[in-house]
Order: structure tokens, then C-alpha cells, then sequence
């Protein structure tokens, strides 16, 4: 006889970054933001309606998708949200991408993109990056089912400018091309800019980063309004109360706080830039990074040995056990301090 278990879709999931809660450690291995969010959110927290919380939230986030059209210049109905930007892609996934043709991204990327792919039944092929880490617009020129990419890219860091991104949405007018923005803020132009020559644009953001709202879970994605549209129609006939309370409004105070913001992403790119420099002289090699971490390797260590012997002095990096990027290891950037300490250890290491 059939049992239940002959019906379980079962697909490879995505393996997140280690949660390590350790007293003393420093944690640069999720690109979490080092710093806290913008006072008001503090302040905001510390008053929160919690008799409000025995209520649905509002379905249409209008609270949240308001501050974020003033924040962007767009309007409210080129705004859509979700729980972190994984469930905004995801619900462009099911929505977008219904066609029997595969859709295409990088062999080196974001890995949820694949288990998605499997989960929701999507055919998907996969475009090699090139020598340099770098995407081959040429490789997105053929039939497709849509297209999706970081960028900058995760975990490379690499960035591609506006050009490059019309040149793909010039050959791909009939699909759906996905810009996933998770850390624009710390370098490059969106292409924010373009969604409104471009009807077949959707571009995701997230406050995780930028924001230092990992733990809110908020994502949005910005494009013309029918694309809105049919995103907040699969949204409604799948759950209409996506977002919780605590995250619409603390998120709408992160947004208005626009000062803040721009001084913790100048901090950021300012420790980044020293760091990069203390990394070089110690012979690591790496491309210009261009989000909130560096991608590197060393020609003469192993990054699985460092990332142990790191790991033993409860610092944390990422490792990515993977074909061509498993000499690689993914380092956020934190504080000065966090930063220093890590430099400090590489100098004893790496001689």
C-alpha cells in the first residue's frame, strides 16, 4: 500500500549561515548589519499598542508600502511587501514564473534560487559566471521562462551597472527579469530607475542589510503596477496577512529615518575600504566588493582550514563547500573592532 510518504515533495533545501550564541564571538557570517536600527525604531518599540496585537494586521500593509513610495519616489501601487525578501521572491516565483521554458541565473548565486526552483516545480537552467566572477549577458540572450540575479551578487560581491541590466531586459521583453538588490545600498545604482521604461522589471530589496532589521523580516519589491498587482493577487489567495504588526510599523519608522540610514551605510563602506586594504597586504585576492562583505581567497591557504581556525577563536565566516567557489570564504564586514580583531588573527596566521 501507498503511504504518506510516497507523497512528500522532497527537494534539497537552502542551508542558512550559522546562528552561533557564543559569549566573546564575532559574528561575520550572515552580512547582518553591525549596527543597531535608527532610534526611532528603538523609541517606537518601547511604545508598541500591544492590545493591538490580538488583531489581524492590516492586509495591505498600507502603513509600510506608504513610507517606503515617499522613501523611493514611486507610488504606492509600484510597492509590494513581505516577510524578508526571500518570501517576496519566492511569491514572484510561483506567480511569474509559470511558463514550460526554464528560467535562467548564475551557477554562482544566491542558493535559495535553485531550491525554490525545485519546490515550486520550475524548470531552471544555470549560466556559469566567468573567470572573473562576472555574469555573460550573451549566456541571457535565448528563450527563457525568466530571469533572476543578484545584484551585487551573492556571495561574489560583484556588481553590474545599469547598461548591463537594460542590455538583458532589451533581450528578454516577453519574460519577467528579477533584480535582486539585497545589498545596493553599499554599492551601485538600483535599477530602480528603469522600472518605469521597463514593464517586465521587478526589483527586491530588503531591510535586512542596509536596514539592521534581519530579525523584522521585511522585503519589498518595487515594479509597474500590474506586475504589483498580480503579486498582491497571489499574496491574497495564498495567506492576506503576510506581514505581523511589531514589523509594519517599526518598519515604517526604519524608512523615515533617511540620515541614519545613509551615516550607517558610509560607515560600512568606510571599514570595508580599510579592511579590504589589510586584507591585500596580507595577500589575499578578491574582487572590488561592492555589498556589505569581501569574497576572497588566499593562494596559499586553504579557506576551509582558515574558517576552522577561525571558527576556534569564535569568529565566524562563511565557507561554501561548492564547486569553483570552495577556496572562498565569505567575510561580512562588522565594526572597527570586530574588524581590527579579525585582521589581528589573520597577521598571526597567514605568514
Amino acid at each position: 500500500m501507498k503511504t504518506w510518504r510516497d507523497y512528500v515533495r522532497r527537494v534539497v533545501p537552502y542551508t542558512p549561515g550559522e546562528q552561533p550564541n557564543q559569549t566573546g564571538m564575532i559574528k561575520l557570517n550572515t552580512n547582518e548589519n553591525p549596527y543597531p536600527p535608527a532610534p526611532g525604531v528603538v523609541e517606537m518599540a518601547k511604545h508598541l499598542e500591544t492590545d493591538k496585537f490580538r488583531l489581524y494586521p492590516d492586509p495591505t500593509a498600507n502603513v509600510l508600502t506608504e513610507a517606503l513610495a515617499d522613501f523611493y519616489h514611486v507610488d504606492k501601487d509600484q510597492i509590494f511587501v513581505g516577510v524578508g525578501s526571500d518570501d517576496v521572491i519566492a511569491m514572484a516565483f510561483q506567480t511569474f514564473f509559470n511558463s514550460d521554458k526554464p528560467i535562467l541565473f548564475p551557477d554562482i548565486t544566491y542558493s535559495f534560487y535553485p531550491v525554490w526552483a525545485d519546490a515550486f516545480r520550475i524548470p531552471y537552467e544555470t549560466r556559469a559566471l566567468d573567470e572573473n566572477f562576472r555574469i555573460r549577458r550573451e549566456d541571457y540572450y535565448g528563450e527563457n521562462g525568466g530571469i533572476i540575479f543578484p545584484n551585487p551578487n551573492a556571495p561574489t560581491s560583484v556588481y553590474e551597472n545599469l547598461e548591463f541590466i537594460e542590455d538583458i531586459l532589451n533581450h528578454n521583453r516577453e519574460v519577467l527579469v528579477i533584480v535582486d538588490e539585497a545589498y545596493i545600498d553599499f554599492g551601485g545604482k538600483s535599477a530602480l530607475e528603469l522600472i518605469d521604461r521597463y514593464d517586465n522589471l521587478l526589483v527586491v530589496q530588503t531591510f535586512s542589510k542596509s536596514r539592521s532589521m534581519a530579525g523584522m523580516r521585511i522585503g519589498f519589491a518595487m515594479g509597474n503596477a500590474e506586475l504589483i498587482k498580480a503579486l498582491n493577487d497571489f499574496k491574497y489567495s495564498f495567506n492576506s496577512y503576510t506581514m505581523n504588526q511589531t514589523s509594519l510599523v517599526l518598519g515604517a519608522e526604519a524608512v523615515k529615518d533617511r540620515a541614519y540610514f545613509e551615516q550607517c551605510v558610509e560607515k560600512i563602506k568606510a571599514t570595508r575600504s580599510w579592511t579590504c586594504e589589510a586584507l591585500r597586504e596580507l595577500g589575499f585576492e578578491f574582487n572590488e566588493p561592492m555589498a556589505n562583505f569581501v569574497f576572497a581567497t588566499h593562494p596559499k591557504y586553504s579557506a576551509k582550514e582558515l574558517f576552522e581556525a577561525l571558527r576556534k577563536e569564535k569568529i565566524y565566516v562563511r565557507y561554501f563547500s561548492l564547486p569553483r567557489i570552495d577556496n572562498y570564504l565569505r567575510i561580512t564586514i562588522g565594526t572597527d573592532s570586530e574588524m581590527e580583531t579579525l585582521i589581528q588573527f589573520l597577521k598571526g596566521y597567514v605568514k
